[in-house]
C-alpha cells in the first residue's frame, strides 16, 4: 500500500530540525527501497523549510502512522501536524526515475483537498512534468480524498493548473525539491 505522508514544520522550529538532519535522514534511509519520492518544502522566499513530504510504499495503514510518528523532527516536536494518507501511484515509477532529473527547473507539491464533490479523480493529465502524481485515499482506499502531485513547472500558478480546481475544497502548492541522499 502506498501513502502520502506530509510532516507541516511548526513554526520557529528550524534550529531543531537542523539538529536533527542526521536523525532524519538515517531514520528515512531505513525505508530506501520503499520510498516513491522524498523531499522538503519551503516557504516563498525558497530557503525556509515549511514541510517534509515522503511518499511510501508500507504494509497497511498501522505501519504508515508509526512511520510518520516515529520520525525524529516529529517525536522532538519541530512539526505542527502531519497529513497522513493512502495514495496511488498514477504515473507507476519514483521520483528518481523522473525523466526530467533532479535538479533542473522549479519543483512544486500540489495538493488538492477536500473534495467538493464525490467525482473520482481524474487520470494524470498529459503532462510530461509530472514527478509524482495520485489520489489521497482513506485509510480502507474506499473514499477519494483528494489529490497530491509533485510537478516541475516555471512557477507556482502554472504548477496549479495540474489540478482542476471544481474538483477540490481548496488547491495548495508549496515549493518543493528532491530530498535524501541518493
Amino acid at each position: 500500500m502506498e501513502f502520502f505522508c506530509y510532516h507541516r514544520d511548526r513554526p520557529g522550529s528550524l534550529p531543531l530540525r537542523e539538529q536533527l538532519t542526521e536523525e532524519h535522514w538515517s531514520y528515512m534511509d531505513l525505508f530506501g527501497d520503499r520510498l516513491i519520492a522524498r523531499g522538503p518544502t519551503f516557504a516563498s522566499d525558497g530557503e525556509t523549510p515549511t514541510g517534509s513530504v515522503h511518499i511510501v510504499d508500507l504494509p497497511d495503514p498501522a505501519a504508515a502512522r508509526a512511520f510518520a510518528l516515529d520520525e525524529p523532527n516529529y517525536q522532538a516536536g519541530a512539526y505542527r501536524d502531519v497529513l497522513l494518507r493512502r495514495w496511488r501511484n498514477m504515473l507507476g515509477r519514483t521520483m528518481w526515475d523522473f525523466p526530467g532529473g533532479r535538479s533542473e527547473g522549479n519543483r512544486y507539491l500540489v495538493l488538492g483537498l477536500g473534495p467538493d464533490s464525490a467525482a473520482d479523480p481524474a487520470e494524470p493529465p498529459e503532462n510530461d512534468e509530472l514527478i509524482a502524481y495520485g489520489p489521497l485515499l482513506s485509510d480502507d482506499g474506499t473514499a477519494w480524498l483528494g489529490t497530491a502531485a509533485l510537478v516541475r513547472a516555471p512557477d507556482a500558478e502554472t504548477a496549479r493548473t495540474v489540478l482542476k480546481p471544481d474538483l477540490y475544497a481548496d488547491v495548495e502548492v508549496h515549493d518543493w525539491e528532491f530530498g535524501g541522499r541518493r
